[in-house]
Order: C-alpha cells, then sequence, then structure tokens
C-alpha cells in the first residue's frame, strides 16, 4: 500500500516538474558590482572620514557592494591571539551605511532593475517593490553579510529589492599566519547564490617581504587558501562549497606581491610613472601570465601608480628623499593591493584607487558587470495554454 502512494507522488512530483520545466526559462541579466579593498594599517577610521574616495557613490549606484579591508586592527600579539575586537569594524560599517544611503529620494534603479522585464521573476522569498520614495523608511542598502578574522574583514551590501533573491550566504575563514594557522594573514570568504547564480569573494591578506622566497610564501598562502576554505553545505540544495566551483569569484585584499626590480630603478621607473616597465616585473602579474598559482585567473590593465608604501598623511612614497630610519626595512614601492577574478560571466568596467591618506596604503576600487541567471515564467508559453 504505502509503496504504491510512494511512487504515485514521485510520478506526480515528476509531472509538476515537467510542467514547471515547460513554462519557465532561464534569462540572463546583468548586475553591477562595486569591490574594493583597502589596507588600513591598524589604523581607527575617523568619524569624518571622506567615504566617497573609498566608495565613488557620485555617479551610478551599483547593486552590490563588496568592501575587503586589511588591518582594520593593530596585528599585535593581543589581537591575534585573543578574540577579535569588533567594534572597529562596526565603527566601517556605521560609516559605510551612512555614505552608501545618503540620498533619500531617488529611484532603486534608474537603469533596469535587475529581474524586471516583461517576464515575472520568480522572487525567492516574496515580492518587493523595485523602487522608493521619499516616504520609504527602509535603507537603500543593506549589509548582507560581514565577518572580520583579526584585522581581515569584507562586509558586503546589497540593494534591498535584492535581498529577496539572496540565499544560501555562509563564510568561511583561514588562517596563514604565524604557526601557519593564526589570522594575522589569511583569507575571509563569502558565498552567497543571487537568482540562479552563484558568487564567491576572497579577501586575504597574504604574506608580507621583499626577500628571497617570500614570493613562494604568498604563493603557499593562496594555495592554503584555496585548499581549506569551505562553505556550509545542503542536503536539499547542491550548492558549491569550494572557491572556484562558484559561477562568478572575485578575490581582492593585500596580496603583498612585489616588483622583482632593484630599489633604486624601480624608484626611478615610478618617478618617470613607467607603469608597463615595472608591470613586466611584478610577481602577480607573472604568475597571472605562468599560469602557476593563480591560473586562468584574469586582472584589468593597472593604469594608476603602485598602492604602496606612502609616508601617513602624505604623497611621497616611504623612503624617497632617505626619510626612513637606518634601522627600519626598505619598502620599495609596489602594487600591493590587488582585486583579481575568475572564470565566465565577468566583465570589469574600471580598476583605479583611490587617495584617501589615511594609511600607508591607497586604496584600489573595480567594477565589474556580472552576469546572472534569472528563472522566469514564460509569458508566451503561459498564452499558448489558453490559446
Amino acid at each position: 500500500m504505502w509503496l504504491a502512494l510512494a511512487a504515485n507522488k514521485i510520478l506526480e512530483d515528476r509531472q509538476n516538474h515537467e510542467v514547471d520545466y515547460q513554462t519557465t526559462s532561464a534569462q540572463i541579466q546583468n548586475l553591477t558590482l562595486f569591490v574594493s579593498s583597502w589596507n588600513v594599517g591598524g589604523i581607527a577610521p575617523p568619524s569624518e572620514l571622506n567615504m566617497e574616495d573609498l566608495l565613488h557613490t557620485e555617479n551610478n549606484l551599483a547593486d552590490i557592494y563588496v568592501l575587503g579591508f586589511q588591518e582594520i586592527v593593530p596585528l599585535n600579539a593581543g589581537n591575534i591571539l585573543v578574540q577579535e575586537n569588533t567594534s572597529i569594524s562596526m565603527q566601517w560599517n556605521s560609516l559605510i551605511r551612512a555614505a552608501l544611503n545618503k540620498t533619500d529620494d531617488i529611484s532603486l534603479h534608474q537603469k533596469a532593475e535587475l529581474g524586471e522585464s516583461h517576464q515575472k521573476v520568480y522572487p525567492l522569498k516574496r515580492e518587493r517593490s523595485f523602487t522608493t520614495s521619499k516616504t520609504s523608511h527602509s535603507p537603500h542598502f543593506e549589509c548582507i553579510i560581514s565577518k572580520q578574522m583579526v584585522g581581515v574583514f569584507i562586509t558586503i551590501w546589497a540593494r534591498s529589492p535584492l535581498l529577496p533573491y539572496i540565499r544560501h550566504i555562509s563564510v568561511s575563514s583561514v588562517g596563514c599566519g604565524i604557526f601557519g594557522c593564526l589570522g594575522n594573514k589569511g583569507s575571509v570568504s563569502v558565498r552567497f547564490c543571487l537568482h540562479e547564480t552563484s558568487f564567491c569573494f576572497v579577501c586575504s591578506h597574504l604574506a608580507s617581504g621583499g626577500k628571497e622566497g617570500d614570493k613562494r610564501e604568498r604563493n603557499a598562502n593562496v594555495s592554503q587558501i584555496l585548499s581549506r576554505t569551505q562553505f556550509s553545505s545542503d542536503p536539499f540544495q547542491c550548492l558549491p562549497r569550494k572557491i572556484l566551483q562558484h559561477d562568478r569569484v572575485i578575490w581582492l585584499g593585500d596580496l603583498n606581491y612585489r616588483i622583482c626590480l632593484p630599489e633604486p630603478t624601480t624608484r626611478s621607473l615610478v618617478n618617470d610613472r613607467q607603469w608597463s616597465t615595472l608591470l613586466q616585473n611584478d610577481q602577480l602579474k607573472a604568475e597571472l601570465r605562468e599560469g602557476c598559482t593563480f591560473e586562468h585567473w584574469n586582472e584589468e590593465e593597472i593604469e594608476f601608480a603602485p598602492t604602496y608604501k606612502y609616508n601617513l598623511d602624505s604623497d611621497d612614497y616611504y623612503g624617497c628623499n632617505n626619510q626612513k630610519g637606518k634601522k627600519e626595512k626598505n619598502r620599495t614601492p609596489a602594487w600591493c593591493d590587488r582585486i583579481i577574478w575568475f572564470g565566465k560571466g565577468l566583465k570589469q568596467r574600471q580598476y583605479s584607487r583611490g587617495e584617501s591618506k589615511l594609511s600607508d596604503h591607497r586604496p584600489v576600487r573595480a567594477i565589474f558587470t556580472a552576469e546572472v541567471k534569472v528563472q522566469c515564467q514564460s509569458t508566451e508559453n503561459f498564452v499558448k495554454m489558453f490559446s
């Protein structure tokens, strides 16, 4: 008896699935992603910090903001070995919220809204208006996930209308620092699905140094992050658990790769703005070309000055005019702060740096167009049913 009932149930589910398959179709739509990374050198953000330099919101607002930070707290023994202090990350989130939601009367989408078309998009939770007005009390952007590991911090913000379509959010942290496991170096990665497309963002702070062997340690950090990062599973969903299994993957952070030239030569080329010559000797560019550590990864062309290392509150690179002390290490200018991506369905539209003088690093920023697969109810099939 129960076997017959079970068989009927399976047949009924299969028939329902066939009906859904016949009356639904996939549609590819574009999403605008803003991604930034900034090593803030253990300096807490002042309340008057100009967030526009980091977020670049004065023109077109993106749909999702992915903001990564390194060294949001000083990397001393107290911060590395004890439970992390989240008060600084809360300060950053407060500044970000205020900057992204500073305008009260704009349309949430002045361009085509993700999921807005002549077809009906299936909501993941409930229908929600795609526009707001002066009377709306909900913020334009809301934080969907925020996670800190010692000094590494990632925070992701999405337009309110997208929230019902975002699910399966998961975080995975990997420590690669002291003893190969502490969080003074390493990564915090975030996975989520938007409609039918999975996204993964890796925010990392890799091993520092310009000495022989330091690049190998950075490469080892990358291998550890790729192998040890693992997201939560779902018994009822086939979800990606490893970084490279996702549809859209972006890696951001202080990757700490240096320029393989003598310091005087590097400084001379920087002064002459000879970016192409410098980049031919950039360690990360070499890794991308040779396809070893970052096989099949991509980076947009760099047309801005090296982001490290600056004197605080200055446009001068550290060590220029013999400013460093006798016992201090050399800090040759380098593009330590980078944003790279993996796979198809991503098109980078902009790659630039900010000019905030808060720390000895300059922030880097990128804007991407990401393809998103949206499950839609076909109007044509719906009409055919009654014709």
